[in-house]
């Protein structure tokens, strides 16, 4: 039989249509949702609000104390004292493993433990369910103080090992599996999981959080083919169901312009030919809505970065550029006791929020001690780990040293006081969310490399808070503008941003909902004709 050329496209879009419209519904409704409610996840502020105060902490061993009676004298990429693990205060040493800390996170190498009490190492075996329900019960505690309330703390019981889960499917959290699952009787039915390596709170989920997790990301990401004999095709899954979804609504549009009657209407006074009202709005919807529906069909698949398009070739940062060499545990004892750090953010500000956590990091060749609390989690107190005075870093001395990042000349260098398209906040839900981690002023270097590279610094305390290229860049372009829209004139004027989304989201589910009934009702009428012809069969053969 011989088709017309146009005739293909009919037959692929009304095909695909059928297998797919089911899912394009599931996809425009779970976005929606995760316009508000993100997967679950432990935000920095969360993280810092749950954490005892250190001012509370008695008999702190300091630094030098700690790194000698544990026998650690490696040097050190960051030192951090935290009451996070058990409901003990602990110093948590992150090695410095290659002496280079080529452009490493610290939290991606496994930190030595530390009782800050004791000097005891801590890390020598996974933590038990003993340990992480000591964690739960802290952050429960400081969940009842922090609500001001005279009701007890909330109790915790043990649900058990995990290694992943509906909720746990973060990548951040593999250096933690097997995670230990801890449901907290609180109002809001709250489940922590516990890190069996650091015996930290590394999630919270709250009953609301879990709930609209199935509707929302578990579906939109089709998580329920991750952690089980589907795992290994889950990407490969979402790519293809993508590159379809993507074949589906450019035959449709083609489809549709073509019926379309952009001059002279059909003798029903219609521009579309469709009698049926069910076709016609399809029709009408995507006609409407037919790009916003490609846009985000195709920026989903390149949020998987499929072939590794977006991956970056450029060569790591020289972070010792900026640090100045890693924190040697030889040199501790010129640093102030973690009491005189309390003091000394004490005394500068009589109403200073409660100090959470310290942390000891390289920068420019001399240590600096930050001091974190739960109310600006992104802009700690900067102070001389040895003098415990606020220091404010030279300006001048930051840029010079971040030059040297990498090998190549450095084409603008400029502070930012305001946000640029490349690094602006966003809510702490989202996936790229966390305005703790978008500080501003921030030191904009653009150097003039094979990549075009792009650095972001924090001029306060020198460490590197962003790095993109050209790579990173075009992802910027084609998966988050495309897929959720963060375009700084929209997301500074919500509600404008919400209705702008919603209404492209409901003119999507509506394109995707007519055509699930249309395939449904095509399959109908497939199935009643198969029956009849098996019935004329039958009558013929009788």
């Amino acid at each position: 039989m011989n088709f017309h050329p146009k005739r293909w496209p009919f037959l692929v879009h009304r095909w695909l249509g059928i297998a797919l419209s089911w899912l394009f519904v599931c996809w425009f409704v779970s976005g929606m949702v995760m316009m508000y409610v993100g997967h679950p996840k432990l935000t920095e502020a969360e993280r810092l609000a749950h954490l005892p105060p250190l001012q509370g902490q008695a008999g702190l061993l300091a630094p030098q104390q700690a790194l000698e009676a544990a026998g650690v004298h490696q040097p050190l990429a960051a030192l951090r004292l935290a009451v996070s693990s058990g409901a003990q205060a602990v110093y948590f040493a992150t090695p410095d493993t290659d002496g280079r800390m080529a452009g490493r996170r610290p939290q991606s190498v496994p930190p030595i433990l530390i009782d800050a009490h004791t000097g005891q190492r801590l890390d020598s075996q996974p933590f038990d369910t003993r340990h992480a329900l000591a964690s739960a019960a802290a952050w429960a505690a400081e969940e009842a103080a922090a609500e001001s309330t005279q009701a007890p703390p909330a109790a915790v019981s043990y649900l058990g090992l995990v290694e992943e889960d509906a909720h746990t499917h973060s990548a951040a959290l593999d250096a933690h599996r097997p995670l230990h699952h801890v449901q907290l009787h609180d109002a809001a039915g709250t489940q922590l999981y516990v890190s069996s390596r650091t015996g930290e709170v590394v999630r919270d989920a709250t009953r609301s959080e879990r709930g609209w997790n199935y509707l929302g990301s578990w579906l939109h990401w089709l998580y329920m083919f991750r952690g089980g004999a589907w795992d290994a095709w889950w990407a490969l899954i979402i790519d293809t169901l993508a590159v379809l979804g993507c074949v589906a609504v450019l035959t449709g549009a083609a489809v549709g312009i073509w019926r379309w009657r952009f001059g002279q209407p059909y003798r029903t006074g219609r521009r579309t030919p469709f009698p049926q009202p069910m076709m016609r709005w399809h029709h009408v919807s995507g006609m409407l809505f037919a790009l916003a529906a490609c846009a985000w069909v195709f920026s989903g698949l390149m949020s998987m970065n499929p072939l590794g398009v977006f991956s970056s070739q450029a060569e790591p940062l020289q972070i010792k550029a900026l640090q100045g060499g890693p924190l040697l545990p030889g040199r501790a004892s010129e640093w102030a006791a973690p009491q005189a750090l309390l003091a000394a953010v004490s005394s500068a500000d009589s109403r200073a929020a409660p100090v959470r956590e310290l942390r000891w990091q390289p920068a420019l060749g001399r240590t600096l001690a930050l001091a974190f609390d739960s109310q600006r989690p992104g802009a700690p107190r900067v102070l001389d780990a040895r003098t415990a005075a606020p220091l404010d870093l030279p300006a001048s001395e930051v840029q010079q040293a971040a030059a040297r990042l990498l090998p190549a000349p450095v084409a603008q260098a400029q502070m930012l006081t305001a946000y640029d398209f490349y690094y602006y906040p966003r809510a702490d839900h989202t996936m790229t969310g966390g305005h703790a981690n978008r500080p501003l002023p921030v030191l904009r270097l653009v150097f003039d490399d094979e990549h075009a590279s792009w650095v972001y610094v924090d001029p306060r305390t020198a460490q590197v808070l962003e790095r993109t290229d050209r790579a990173r860049r075009a992802s910027r372009w084609l998966f988050t503008l495309l897929h959720s829209w963060d375009w700084l004139p929209l997301l500074e004027r919500r509600p404008l941003w919400d209705a702008f989304m919603l209404a492209l989201s409901l003119g999507g589910a509506a394109l995707s909902l007519t055509g699930v009934v249309i395939g449904a009702r095509r399959l109908a009428l497939k199935a009643r004709q198969a029956r009849a012809l098996n019935r004329k069969a039958r009558r013929a053969g009788s």
